[in-house]
């Protein structure tokens, strides 16, 4: 499989040059079947409408048709983080204070490894958080190895859609 670290050097200077943040990527699959994950979003907004996801892979598959960085044949998957998206970078724990969160740790941590509750920002590299059992801790970035958002009604209600346009036209089978 292909390095990381290279395909997000490869990546994100062509998300960021589109106007866009690079949230997470990630490669995943076995045998035959691979899917290169590109989550991105719009620094205003923090989410990324069709449109958006349509611009970065039409751009990202030139890219990606011209250096061919991975090996195996694979899907590019463009997408926004979603409502009860990752928590990849520092400054996510910031942005989303106050928020319900999990985390799990790559080494124990005040006595723990997985931790759930409320994010209280960040000082310096390190989360500051309190967990519905183990109160208030301290979790370095570097030992985060996995994080994400909960969904809940204030986080619903802290990231309205963009556009509901479309939205009268679903329809339901009885």
């Amino acid at each position: 499989m292909a390095d990381i670290a290279e395909l997000t050097a490869l990546i994100e200077p062509e998300v960021k040059a589109l106007g866009f943040d690079l949230v997470r990527i990630k490669l995943f699959g076995s045998g035959e079947d691979h899917t290169l994950q590109i989550m991105a979003e719009d620094p205003r907004t923090k989410q990324l409408v069709i449109e958006d996801c349509a611009t970065i892979s039409r751009r990202l598959s030139d890219v990606l048709d011209e250096v061919d960085p991975i090996e195996e044949a694979y899907r590019l998957e463009v997408s926004s983080p979603g409502i009860d998206r990752p928590l990849t970078r520092l400054h996510d724990f910031q942005e989303w204070a106050g928020h319900e969160a999990k985390i799990a740790a790559t080494e124990v941590v005040s006595g723990r490894k997985a931790f759930r509750g409320t994010l209280n920002g960040v000082q310096g590299d390190d989360i500051l958080f309190t967990d519905a059992k183990a109160g208030d801790v301290v979790i370095p970035f570097a030992l985060v190895g996995d994080a994400k958002l909960v969904l809940t009604d204030r986080l619903i209600s802290a990231t309205m859609p963009l556009s509901s346009e479309g939205a009268d036209d679903f329809e339901t089978e009885e």
